[in-house]
């Protein structure tokens, strides 16, 4: 299932270690690097932004090749349940429109990503970004059946999105140097690591794709 070169148009991409060769039917899924999940925002992972570089390298790679790139957003109202105001559990973080929604200005995605906005409806944590939104249907529309996974946070939106890419039958890869966790308690961005392997996810490092 894991075989065969494919070319880009404009010329030959060189090959990757076995089983992670870049081909027709990848894609590329960043998932939630906004500014409040990075150090100096309202609900910062500490290690946050330490997935950028590695996330930017396999933007520059994907879009190489001319392959899909998609990037999700919490889209929060005001006053969203999973805000600690509303009985949530969070600290407001990712209002729509507000500066703390936005990606980070290091972030180098594509001008043709594909954007995926979640968490908008009240009682939607919007920790899966399958979760009521059209994703599935965006991805089957252009042939995709394999995703790499980058962003934040393993412990959360990474690990549903992950379980749920799974569940429609994506082959999925984490990117663990592209991936940071919240680590509520110590260690539990890499328990995290075991139910995805254990759905069928591949662990990988973004050097692997890079020929």
């Amino acid at each position: 299932m894991l075989h065969g070169q494919w070319r880009a148009a404009e010329g030959g991409v060189e090959p990757a270690p076995p089983g992670l060769e870049l081909r027709r039917g990848d894609a590329l899924l960043v998932v939630d690097l906004r500014r409040d999940f990075l150090p100096g925002g309202s609900l910062a992972i500490p290690a946050g932004d330490t997935v950028l570089e590695p996330a930017n390298r396999c933007l520059q790679r994907f879009a190489a090749l001319g392959l899909p790139v998609y990037a999700s957003r919490d889209w929060h109202p005001p006053g969203h349940s999973s805000f600690r105001s509303a009985g949530g559990r969070w600290p407001p973080h990712c209002v729509a429109g507000t500066p703390g929604a936005e990606f980070d200005s290091a972030l180098r995605l594509p001008s043709d990503t594909g954007i995926v906005s979640k968490g908008g409806a009240g009682g939607d944590d919007g920790y899966s970004v399958f979760g009521g939104t059209d994703l599935h249907r965006r991805l089957q529309a252009q042939g995709v059946r394999r995703l790499f996974v980058a962003g934040l946070a393993t412990d959360f939106c990474v690990l549903n999105s992950v379980m749920a890419a799974l569940a429609l039958g994506y082959a999925v890869a984490v990117l663990r140097d592209a991936v940071a966790a919240v680590d509520m308690r110590p260690g539990d961005g890499e328990r995290a690591l075991a139910p995805m392997q254990a759905g069928g996810a591949m662990l990988a490092a973004t050097a692997d794709l890079m020929g």
